[in-house]
């Protein structure tokens, strides 16, 4: 996102995920389901790195879920509530946006912009060895990310290509009777592409279809690799945002799983609230 420098953004999201979880075949478990509600609140700055647009983002989330399968022919249900991991994200532009005040901004009329980001995502989820399922991961994880912009007229073509890293898990469902003292979680790099064609109808009003697929993330315990955890999973949505004043809109999102090999294949509904201001809140 390319704004003037000294930007500032709140936004309070709500998210809903209703779904199929698909596990590891070897695993007794079927007819699982799950229903996971989640509320975010970020900020968002911008200002300028040597000259460059850059802006940083940082996200707390909270999730509430609801799952239930059949465990080796026995129904189970399980609730799960607490903090999940909380991210940072540093964007800078490397290309087509220098940083810019509001007057430079307002002549600024974008072409094709190149630009690259870091993820981080901190083992700050509540997180129980004694569970198998958590709203965390206890670990680190880390996307270095490089996008595409391309913009004629109304129409804006965002591309991106990003891989995920991610930190070992040492102290992964630890408690397990068969299996005394601390397991250790790995998983591996997992690749990921997105893509959103959009359309602006207005001045903050646009419209988008978005895309994404991910591939990798095969997991190990203990040194052993499990080859059925590897993701190669794709989703297909729509956004649509809408100003509601000078400083606050809304945005609205669907997405459902085109494939899902491993993990959530659920439908997510979300809404979002942006409150949003140059300098100090008027």
């Amino acid at each position: 996102m390319i704004v003037p420098v000294h930007s500032n953004a709140l936004t309070l999201t709500y998210s809903f995920q209703d779904g199929n979880i698909v596990f590891d075949p070897t695993l007794p478990i079927s007819n699982s389901e799950g229903r996971i509600s989640t509320e975010i609140v970020s900020y968002f700055h911008t200002m300028s790195l040597f000259g460059r647009s850059t802006n940083i983002n940082v996200s707390v989330p909270y999730s509430i879920g609801h799952f239930q399968a059949e465990i080796n022919g026995q129904e189970q249900e399980i609730y799960r509530s607490g903090l999940a991991p909380a991210t940072v994200r540093v964007s800078v532009n490397l290309a087509g946006a220098p940083a810019m005040d509001v007057q430079e901004y307002s002549r600024w009329r974008q072409k094709t912009l190149v630009g690259a980001s870091l993820t981080v995502q901190t083992p700050t989820g509540q997180y129980d060895p004694s569970r198998l399922v958590n709203t965390g991961n206890n670990r680190w994880a880390f996307k270095p990310e490089i996008g595409l912009s391309r913009r004629w007229t109304h129409w804006v073509l965002d591309a991106y290509g990003a891989v995920w890293f991610f930190t070992a898990n040492r102290n992964f469902y630890s408690n397990d009777p068969l299996f005394p003292g601390r397991n250790q979680q790995t998983e591996k790099p997992m690749g990921a592409t997105e893509l959103h064609l959009s359309y602006d109808v207005k001045s903050h009003l646009w419209l988008s279809i978005d895309g994404n697929y991910w591939y990798g993330g095969e997991t190990s315990l203990n040194g052993v690799a499990t080859p059925t955890s590897l993701q190669a999973n794709s989703r297909l949505g729509a956004t649509a945002a809408v100003p509601i004043s000078k400083h606050q809109s809304l945005k609205f999102s669907y997405s459902d799983g085109t494939y899902v090999r491993f993990g959530g294949d659920y439908q997510d509904v979300s809404i979002a609230w942006q409150y949003s201001w140059l300098g100090r809140p008027n």
